[in-house]
């Protein structure tokens, strides 16, 4: 496993499950791993019996807590809120704590079809032996309720309605129908589905009322302070240059903290001692975008620079995070590195020059 670009959570943090499953003293739920007071621990970090659980989620554990006792019960979790706010990154921990397996999958897109949520059939053998149990395809989610687990489906809302509306039967019924077999399915004791939301996709494929109503929604926020921003970014940075070979020294607080103010302020259109509004960007610039953008210097650093991000680095990240839209987005910037970056003294101002030369 040791040339996997991406390793799933449960290898990733196989210790940590593992010192937590050994160390369980309260009730497990059928077909957990562990106790939901485990899963917690896992998600929001902390020790035990010697062995430190690294945080996963940097936010209010309140709304974790409202996950966990979700996934207890036999209602499904929709996790919504703006790109970048962990929504992927929560699911697939849940999943990993819970079942040790977060793989079964279906990434929403405009050409999922109902059969990545049910079956399909493997036609070769079908026309060979006819309907029959060899011939099935078996969907993530179909797997899922055969063995009591976890499904996640991403981006629930770029699905097609036809799709959302195979899921509706799914969770209501809790059993797939298989007509070419005369047979039924039934979910086993803790199958459950976490679906995952864009709130900038809300107007694809927005999800009926009916559907919304077999969820128990929780809406993820952006981090509230910049103190918390700044520690998830720091986090995720660290863990994925230990994965990647980006032949470079990790930021240090000076750096994250230049990146996630600017992120801040041009997200929410205003300097963060709200004296001065700015124009806002197309772009999201949410967290998960800054932990690339840094990821991206650290590659140019390593690459063709000292091996240390330096301003020249993290200026061509910048430019090319922050402008999307050509047009608009330039003048934001513009405006931006002249009336802020330009204004806030020395040390900025090698950021400024760097920012200003690629311009």
């Amino acid at each position: 496993m040791q040339n996997v670009q991406r390793l799933p959570a449960e290898e990733l943090f196989k210790n940590e499950i593992e010192a937590l499953i050994a160390a369980e003293k309260d009730n497990i739920p059928t077909g957990w791993k562990m106790s939901p007071k485990s899963v917690l621990t896992y998600i929001c970090g902390g020790e035990v019996n010697g062995t430190k659980i690294t945080p996963k989620y940097i936010g209010n554990r309140r709304l974790v807590e409202i996950c966990i006792a979700t996934l207890v019960t036999d209602r499904a979790l929709l996790l919504i809120g703006e790109p970048g706010t962990a929504k992927s990154w929560l699911s697939e921990h849940l999943t990993a704590a819970i079942n040790g397996d977060s793989t079964k999958v279906v990434q929403g897109t405009a050409g999922t079809t109902e059969e990545h949520i049910r079956y399909s059939w493997n036609y070769a053998m079908l026309i060979a032996k006819g309907p029959c149990p060899e011939a099935m395809v078996k969907s993530p989610i179909y797997n899922a309720m055969e063995s009591g687990a976890i499904a996640r489906v991403e981006e629930i809302s770029r699905c097609a309605s036809e799709v959302q509306d195979a899921l509706i039967s799914i969770l209501s019924e809790k059993r797939i129908a298989v007509p070419e077999l005369g047979a039924e399915v039934p979910a086993q004791k803790g199958f459950s589905v976490i679906a995952t939301a864009n709130t900038r996709d809300k107007g694809v494929n927005d999800m009926s009322a009916a559907l919304k109503r077999r969820f128990n929604i929780v809406v993820l926020p952006a981090p509230t302070s910049i103190e918390s921003e700044m520690e998830i970014v720091e986090t995720r940075v660290r863990q994925l240059s230990s994965s990647l070979d980006l032949y470079s020294e990790t930021p240090n607080n000076d750096v994250i903290e230049q990146v996630v103010t600017i992120f801040r302020e041009l997200r929410n259109g205003v300097t963060l001692d709200g004296k001065q509004k700015l124009k806002t960007t197309s772009g999201v610039l949410s967290t998960a975008e800054a932990i690339s953008l840094l990821t991206n210097s650290m590659a140019l650093a390593g690459s063709f620079g000292s091996g240390q991000i330096e301003p020249r680095d993290l200026a061509a990240a910048l430019q090319g995070a922050v402008i999307k839209d050509e047009d608009k987005d330039n003048i934001s910037w513009k405006e931006y590195l002249e009336n802020v970056m330009k204004k806030r003294g020395s040390e900025w101002r090698p950021l400024y020059n760097a920012c200003k030369e690629l311009n």
